[in-house]
This record gives structure tokens, sequence and C-alpha cells, in this order.
């Protein structure tokens, strides 16, 4: 049985216990003497339970279907417009935003089986996830891939919060990943985009204020491509 937390975050779930069981034993040992401190030594349980929240990684039985964008994320759909992408996608695109809270699940998956054709990491500001100026401001790290044989490009996108510290993202050009795998991970609180081109064929299923899973959600379905 896999130990369900994520691969990325137990380093850190390991320092996190070793010191949270320190100050709790030093908790104890001084309320020998000063019987309210016993009382702080909640503080960094309570501390170590919220990390192994926000690390956890449960196990998920991917939905399938060809052409069916999943989920990269789970969270709730923040936004749904049209922009500029000149650079991959080479003109108007869609944004789909995911906002994170730090209790969601914060493993990324691929939307989609796919090609990584490049990753690009920008440093940047660390405004709220929610906050309008994070979509473009924000330390950011995308995967730029190649879906449906490499005949429909696709942008996943990493977006740090406030609190969000560190973006995750191992994957390289040339990885090939199923629909559902693990790529990456936010750590502690963070959004998710998905960018198609705006004259790419796609029935959204989610509207904005959904909740969605990763791995389990249909955000939307590419149509076919037209007839010649």
């Amino acid at each position: 049985m896999r130990f369900p937390i994520t691969e990325y975050g137990r380093r850190d779930l390991l320092i996190a216990t070793v010191v949270c069981g320190a100050l709790t034993a030093l908790c104890v040992w001084l309320s020998v003497s000063v019987g309210w401190v016993l009382w702080t030594g909640l503080v960094p349980i309570v501390l170590w339970l919220l990390l192994v929240n926000f690390f956890r990684d449960p196990e998920r039985t991917i939905t399938q279907g060809e052409r069916l964008i999943i989920s990269p994320a789970d969270g709730t759909v923040s936004d749904l417009e049209e922009l500029d992408e000149p650079e991959f996608l080479e003109g108007r695109a869609v944004r789909l935003g995911i906002f994170l809270s730090p209790l969601n699940v914060h493993v990324n998956r691929a939307p989609m089986a796919c090609e990584v054709l490049q990753v690009d990491y920008r440093r940047g500001a660390m405004h709220k996830a929610y906050d309008p100026r994070a979509r473009t401001e924000n330390e950011a790290a995308s995967i730029r891939i190649a879906v449906l044989g490499g005949s429909v490009r696709m942008i996943v996108r990493q977006v740090t919060g406030a609190v969000a510290r560190r973006i995750v993202c191992p994957v390289s050009p040339g990885t090939s990943l199923a629909a559902g795998e693990r790529y990456g991970m936010i750590k502690l609180g963070s959004r998710t985009e998905v960018w198609l081109r705006a004259d790419q064929a796609v029935t959204w299923r989610v509207k904005i204020g959904d909740k969605v899973k990763g791995g389990l959600t249909v955000l939307g379905e590419i149509g076919p491509p037209p007839v010649a």
C-alpha cells in the first residue's frame, strides 16, 4: 500500500515532525514547574497536523477519455477568460484558473496524455493567489505540452501565492506524462492554470465557482479536428 503523503513533501514533513515533536516535548518538560505551559504544546501539534493535511496525496482512479481535459489540481475554478499568449500558443488563448486553498491537495497532475515540449520558470511577486495581479506578476512555472499526438498545444501553469514559496516541477522537455499523472506541486497555497488556443474547439464543462479535483473532474472536452 502506498504511503498517502506526496514524495515532494516527505522531507519537509520529516523536518516538521522533528521540530514540532521537540517543541511539544519541551512544553511538557517545562509544565512540571509552570503548569500552563502544557497547553502551549498543542500549538506545534496543530501545526504538524495542518502540514500532514497539506502534503496528503490520495490515490485516485483517473477519469478516462482521450479528448477529455482533466483537472490538474484540486480547488475552485476562479476564472475563465481570453487573452494573448504569443510565445507558445502564438495568438489569442483561453485560460482557465483554479485557486487552491491551503486545505486542498496541492499535487499537480497532467490534464491529458502529453509530451512536455518546454518548461518555463519565471521569478516574480508573491501576491495572494486570488489577487488578479497574481495571474501576471507572481512567480510561476509552465509546462508547455503537446496532446492528442502532437496536434494540439496546451500550457499548464503553476503560480505561487502570498504564502506559497516554492514550486516543484521536476519534469523536463521530452518527458511523456499519462493523463492524471503527478508531475509536481506548489507548497502552501497557490493557483494552477490550463491554457489553450482560443480558436481550439473545446466544450467547457465547468464554470467559475465550481469545485474540482485533480485527476477526477472533467474541465472540458476538445472537439474533433475539422473535416478536410
